[in-house]
């Protein structure tokens, strides 16, 4: 048991079924039937594996975009194809989830050969708005028709989707109330290791918050700090523009517009609010870029133009951030610190992802954004940890409880 979650180890999986919820996720080109990303994939191919070469006839369940993501919402059978060379071993698939076809496939299934069912989100029960609105208790999601259908089948359930761990649905929630269940691999690392840096990180631990999705940071913001997990923080992209504003800081014309436009102004208040508790741990930006004529330029603070619209920190910025970073025992990160897909504003996040490579500190990163230029400088292998999970991520730190944890430790009660 870990954090009170069965693991791997204590599952007896052996001639037996089992049930496995993954998350694999992923962009998908629609007209050509492919995956455009197979990241969340490769990182639960552990977990399938094991489970094959230890014998359990695998059940994998797995959802592709949803009512509300309707441009990736897909079948599974591109990720059967792409399971299949990744493990080196066939993944059966077949166009059913639940259905006739779905149960006798299943109960058809050797010891060590796997089958991966299709989109979990076909089935009503399953969809964001059917969450949303009725909110089902976990004993009324173990009476859905997923669950009733395919558990009779099952011995035991495994959970790898920590991605996903924010979600209340069956096929995450469910199967824990009448199954003994464990979780995953990527589940157990990805948990216990948010779980570490929430409860005894290393000292000091700096958390590094920038981009866009500023609902994210301040979420977070507030919960690090308040807790004294986050010894500095070091601000860029909206997050920072939106600190200064509210501070008083003139930083042009076009960086208000930007986040008027974006609709967060309402941040303003929470980030007087935040620097008035707090303003001692978190670290703003003493210079910011903007672009003109297609080249960079850069001021001080208290010399930029009226104006432009930042879409990076400055030089030196980046320089006094790097300090930090290399200073620093546990170093977490969610956020670039500009635009960094456009060369002219991409310095920032350059210099500040390098020094995230070269500290010796033990580095988290999480976000789509932060993999994205994490992979785009070529710094996959240097850092500590990169999680899979998104929205999961954001909850944990955010001082939320995890529905599938929950639900993952009602089933680690039950006999196997």
């Amino acid at each position: 048991m870990r954090f009170g979650i069965r693991t791997l180890d204590e599952l007896n999986v052996k001639g037996r079924t089992v049930l496995c919820r993954v998350d694999i996720n992923q962009p998908v080109d629609r007209e050509k039937g492919v995956l455009k990303s197979i990241n969340r994939i490769r990182a639960c191919v552990p977990t399938i594996s094991e489970l094959a070469e230890r014998g359990a006839k695998t059940v994998l369940m797995a959802h592709q975009g949803s009512d509300i993501e309707y441009k990736n919402f897909y079948n599974t059978r591109p990720h059967a194809q792409v399971l299949s060379e990744l493990l080196g071993r066939e993944v059966k698939w077949l166009d059913d989830v639940c259905g006739p076809s779905a149960r006798a496939a299943i109960a058809a299934l050797r010891e060590g050969e796997v089958l991966l069912l299709d989109n979990v989100r076909f089935v009503a029960e399953e969809q964001t708005l059917f969450e949303m609105k009725l909110r089902l208790t976990h004993e009324q999601q173990a009476k859905t028709l997923l669950v009733e259908k395919l558990a009779p089948l099952a011995d035991a359930y495994v959970c790898d989707a920590f991605a996903a761990a924010h979600r209340d649905q069956p096929s995450l929630c469910g199967f824990e109330q009448v199954l003994p269940s464990a979780m995953g691999r990527l589940f157990e690392r990805e948990y216990c290791t948010v779980s570490a840096l929430m409860e005894s990180p290393e000292r000091p631990c700096v958390f590094i918050l920038g981009g866009a999705k500023v609902s994210d940071a301040f979420q977070m913001m507030e919960t690090v700090l308040s807790r004294g997990v986050a010894d500095e923080i070091l601000t860029g992209g909206l997050v920072a523009n939106i600190f200064l504003i509210a501070r008083g800081q003139a930083i042009g014309s076009g960086s208000y517009d930007f986040i008027a436009a974006s609709n967060y102004t309402e941040y303003f208040d929470k980030a007087k609010a935040l620097y008035a508790a707090y303003g001692d741990r978190i670290v703003l930006p003493v210079d910011l870029a903007w672009v003109r004529d297609g080249r960079r330029e850069e001021a001080k603070i208290d010399r930029i133009p009226e104006e432009i619209g930042a879409v990076d920190v400055g030089a030196e910025t980046a320089s006094l951030y790097c300090e930090r970073i290399l200073r620093a025992k546990t170093a977490f990160v969610n956020g670039p610190m500009g635009v960094f897909e456009k060369p002219e504003s991409e310095l920032g996040t350059q210099v500040v992802w390098q020094a995230l490579a070269d500290t010796t500190a033990f580095t988290v990163l999480g976000g789509g954004d932060s993999i994205t230029a994490t992979e785009k400088y070529g710094l996959t292998e240097k850092m500590g940890y990169i999680c899979t999970g998104g929205g999961a991520l954001i909850r944990f730190l955010s001082g939320e409880e995890l529905p599938v944890v929950n639900a993952l430790r009602h089933g680690s009660t039950l006999p196997q």
